[in-house]
């Protein structure tokens, strides 16, 4: 994902590529990269993370430490490392995602709208990823099944990782989860809303990265004006709103 940030960035007047941090390997795209992050913050400087979950804790301790706002989309996080950020976010602005995607973020309002008018029909996820994500299932199905959760009122313990042996009926207050890793699959979540006779089905497929780096882009220029204070990417799209 940092090469597809670096890459848009590079292409919009409104940025300006100060440094890329990785521990492996130079990143194309910046005029300086090292392997320390915190050498290269201060005030007014952005940070994007896409790394993993210790670069993630990394990045909110030296960005509240310097005063830079950190857009974080790194999946697979413990509670205890949102905890973290939720932390940091009381010193600097702090966006959290767990998808970038704007069309993803109309998927989330398009499934609270039709769970509203079908408040019985069973809710099923299915998510498939390239065969190299890490972490199963995506942080996007997570986000997508506890909402849909929420909405219906049922409880975390509603959500279901696949289904396996006899189980008998399927529970009415359920949400199935369901990952298929495999190929080069960038991103791919369908949501199925099943009732008596028919069903739903509201999908959203990402064909490269630049759908998620964009969102990124439109966060790192909202945090740079915002207080202090823990973000979404709902936020952004109320900002343009106004």
């Amino acid at each position: 994902m940092g090469r597809s940030v670096a890459e848009t960035a590079a292409g919009d007047p409104g940025f300006h590529l100060k440094a890329g941090v990785d521990r492996t390997a130079p990143i194309a795209g910046f005029a300086a990269w090292g392997e320390r992050l915190e050498e290269f913050l201060a005030s007014g400087v952005v940070v994007i993370d896409f790394s993993d979950r210790a670069g993630t804790l990394e990045a909110a301790r030296a960005c509240a430490a310097r005063g830079a706002a950190l857009v974080s989309g790194t999946t697979g996080l413990l509670e205890g490392d949102e905890e973290a950020l939720r932390a940091a976010a009381g010193r600097v602005a702090v966006l959290r995602a767990a998808n970038f995607s704007l069309g993803v973020l109309a998927l989330r309002r398009a499934i609270s709208a039709a769970l509203t008018m079908l408040p019985t029909w069973d809710i099923e996820i299915v998510e498939r990823h390239h065969r190299n994500k890490q972490d199963s299932p995506s942080g996007t199905a997570l986000q997508l099944a506890r909402e849909s959760a929420a909405v219906r009122g049922y409880p975390e313990s509603a959500l279901r990782h696949g289904r396996v042996g006899h189980l008998g009926t399927r529970a009415a207050k359920e949400v199935g989860i369901h990952a298929v890793r495999g190929g080069s699959w960038v991103g791919d979540h369908t949501v199925l809303l099943a009732g008596p006779g028919e069903w739903v089905e509201l999908r959203h497929v990402a064909q490269d990265r630049t759908a998620f780096a964009h969102g990124a882009l439109a966060a790192a220029r909202f945090v740079s004006s915002a207080g202090p204070g823990f973000y979404t990417l709902d936020d952004v799209t109320k900002a343009v709103a106004t």
